[in-house]
């Protein structure tokens, strides 16, 4: 009898593949990432924070991923605060569309306010940041709303391909993750939002959005607009 093959479904498999090691490698910790990739990421990231004006590496980060325009936002400063622009990364590949993640399966990137929760130096992906989806907002909603397997494993990382992450490409995950590390992930945020609400327009429509939705963004076009570029 012919050995049945087992196939995975893709988002399934996709999570596998970025959460687990390669088994022809030994993991990595992120010490041992900070020192492979540090050097080429100082070398890339210093002149740019010192034309800023801004300590290098800093005292806290703001990532701000804008879905509609495909684009996050680098943002640094001291732990007083004074955020200033630093950059902007491309985000190659982001699943879903307008419209807050629900649950699992759903492919959407969240929206909302979030922290960084963990580092992966040993992703399929290259390297990842993990994303604290679902926060606390978001169980209250889904508590709210009656909704349960809500999802999880949000990351922002290195290739071209994603599921509900963000995928920045392998010199992007590098700098993001060596900077994170040299910051502390407990001095970084994250805005996520389905479009830059600065620039004076709104999110697509959306079919039967959750009641909350329009609070939320409210709430996160106040946020952004206190990121102004120069």
């Amino acid at each position: 009898m012919p050995k049945r093959r087992l196939v995975l479904p893709a988002c399934v498999a996709a999570l596998i593949f970025q959460q687990t090691p390669a088994l022809s490698s030994t993991p990595k910790t992120i010490g041992q990432r900070v020192a492979e990739f540090g050097g080429k990421v100082d070398a890339r990231l210093a002149p740019v924070f010192r034309e800023r004006g801004v300590t290098y590496p800093p005292g806290q980060l703001v990532l701000i991923g804008l879905k509609g325009e495909k684009s996050l936002e680098l943002w640094a400063g001291d732990t007083r605060g004074g955020m200033k622009f630093i950059r902007a990364y491309p985000i190659l590949a982001a699943s879903g569309n307008a419209g807050p993640k629900l649950r699992e399966g759903d492919r959407q990137v969240p929206e909302g306010f979030y922290k960084i929760a963990s580092l992966n130096p040993n992703s399929r992906f290259h390297l990842a940041l993990r994303v604290n989806y679902p926060n606390d907002f978001d169980q209250a909603r889904a508590k709210e709303d009656r909704r349960e397997k809500l999802g999880g494993n949000i990351m922002i990382h290195g290739n071209h391909v994603s599921i509900g992450c963000l995928a920045m490409g392998d010199e992007a995950a590098e700098d993001l993750f060596v900077l994170a590390s040299k910051t502390g992930i407990e001095n970084i945020r994250v805005v996520l939002s389905p479009v830059d609400f600065r620039a004076g327009t709104g999110a697509e429509k959306q079919d039967a959005p959750p009641h909350w939705t329009h609070e939320l963004y409210r709430r996160i076009e106040t946020e952004l607009k206190k990121f102004r570029r120069e």
